[in-house]
């Protein structure tokens, strides 16, 4: 069975050609709110057309579910906007803008969840605190015929849950379903490597590893800041300085180092006033390449994720000066799967540092001490940043024993943080999937990857999606391979 299954047949599936329709104009009266909700809960809407009144793109992963209830409209919807990350929330529904407060949705608690106010049209300014976006400019057909199609048949017709491929998913074995979810994850390490190696191209391979490094340390809120001081860290390290010059040098490019002592924490007032000895001397020279500290975005980032702190963690990797060299001494040795995340640590875990274990910033402390660098952070690394490194550095090199090692390595990683991407892409595509345990994140990235080639490019309502019709080309060919099956029986199959 697992021999019908060829080790590229993912890769086939990937079809980069794949156009959105053009928009048409449209000159539609002022329609019901009920089919203005029919339109959002269908999707008749052409994804790259969605702009909020602010212009920020915006991406529908999931439009919500209906809710029949008092509330906003639709409940649990996945939005993205510009590339952040997607989140979670509600969406309300109206004809204009100013209908939010006219519904009385502002005083009403029900509605703080809302992340979207989706209007028809944008006759107004915005009155809603959630972003809002105009429906009507960005209808996929012609009024008249969305009309049309919403009072036929299939346009009542409740759109499912799961998505149209669900179907032919829970017909395949489970092994093949992993094998495929494994093959999409092996085609994400690759183009996250091969950003690596563009940049490798530029600047070095050890540059490409420290910017790759400080993006994935800056998370969703401040990759530009620190993919900035990535950048600057040959002028910040030329005389090569210990832990402490590193720290104080890159605290004070980013702009974190306090003017005054708090006068009354001592560890911190001791901490800012060795940095500030430092700090007063240098700051000159560094001046062109220092941070306003307008360029952060520290709401919301929770304590263990400052930036201060991941900085901090940084210093000691810098002060070392060996870390490149130490990763690929790591992917040389013969590890068991049991002891991945260890070794790893081992690495790359930093040494003393009796502040920063206590302290989230240079104004708050930790209840009780915290590691620089926990397990779930380290994995992030691995799998996102230093595997596909390692393995792009192989590719260039021609080591493909040593590719195969990465590979195997980012198969058996342990499964990393949960997210409402990885939930949604479970509940539309695989709900009767039972992947193998313990989960790998190469099963979490496999996901993810499905994501973006196929549920990216079409809607919540799958129109235009190539894969359930791959999917179910694969169904078949596996059936009519099976012994006693007329057609094919027990043959070989060929995939295109």
């Amino acid at each position: 069975m697992a021999a019908l299954l060829r080790p590229d047949l993912y890769r086939q599936w990937l079809d980069p050609g794949r156009l959105c329709p053009e928009l048409r104009e449209v000159d539609a009266d002022r329609p019901n709110e009920r089919l203005v909700q029919w339109v959002w809960r269908q999707q008749r809407l052409r994804d790259d057309a969605l702009r909020t009144a602010e212009g920020r793109r915006l991406r529908v992963l999931h439009p919500g579910f209906w809710n029949r209830e008092p509330g906003p409209d639709f409940r649990e919807a996945v939005l993205q906007f510009d590339d952040e990350p997607p989140v979670t929330g509600d969406v309300e529904v109206d004809l204009e803008p100013a209908d939010w407060n006219r519904h009385g949705h502002g005083a009403n608690p029900a509605f703080r969840q809302v992340r979207l106010h989706a209007v028809w049209r944008l006759n107004g300014p915005p009155a809603a605190p959630a972003a809002t976006v105009a429906l009507q400019p960005a209808l996929d057909a012609p009024f008249e015929e969305i009309v049309h199609w919403l009072e036929s048949e299939h346009g009542e017709a409740a759109p499912a849950e799961e998505g149209a491929c669900a179907r032919a998913w829970s017909r395949l074995p489970a092994a093949l379903v992993t094998d495929l979810v494994e093959q999409a994850a092996l085609v994400r390490l690759e183009r996250k490597a091969h950003r690596i190696r563009a940049r490798a191209r530029e600047a070095g391979w050890e540059a490409a590893l420290w910017e790759a490094v400080f993006t994935a340390l800056g998370y969703k809120h401040n990759v530009w800041p620190m993919r900035h001081l990535a950048r600057v860290l040959p002028r910040l390290g030329a005389d090569r300085p210990d832990v402490a010059g590193w720290q104080t040098r890159l605290l004070g490019a980013a702009g974190f180092l306090p003017r005054d002592l708090t006068r009354r924490d001592p560890t911190v007032d001791r901490y800012v006033r060795r940095a500030w000895d430092r700090w007063w001397r240098e700051q000159a020279a560094f001046q062109s390449i220092c941070l306003p500290a307008s360029a952060w975005r520290l709401a919301g980032v929770r304590p263990a994720n400052r930036p201060e702190r991941r900085l901090a963690l940084a210093a000691h990797w810098l002060a070392r000066g060996d870390v490149p060299g130490a990763l690929e001494q790591w992917l040389a040795e013969d590890i068991s799967p049991q002891r991945l995340i260890p070794s790893l640590a081992a690495v790359l875990r930093p040494g003393e540092d009796d502040f920063w274990v206590r302290h989230w910033t240079l104004q708050a402390s930790c209840a009780t001490p915290m590691r620089l660098l926990g397990d779930q952070r380290l994995g992030d690394l691995a799998v996102n940043v230093i595997l596909p490194w390692l393995w792009c550095r192989a590719e260039v090199g021609g080591q493909s024993a040593l590719r195969g090692r990465v590979e195997e390595r980012y198969l058996r990683w342990p499964a990393l943080q949960d997210n409402a991407v990885l939930r949604l892409a479970r509940a539309r595509l695989l709900p009767a999937w039972e992947p193998p345990r313990p989960l790998r994140a190469a099963h979490q990235q496999g996901l993810l990857q499905m994501v973006r080639d196929f549920c990216g490019h079409s809607d919540a309502c799958c129109r235009g999606c190539p894969l359930p019709a791959r999917l179910a080309r694969l169904v078949g060919e596996i059936e009519a391979a099976e012994p006693g099956n007329a057609g094919n029986p027990g043959g070989s199959t060929r995939h295109s």
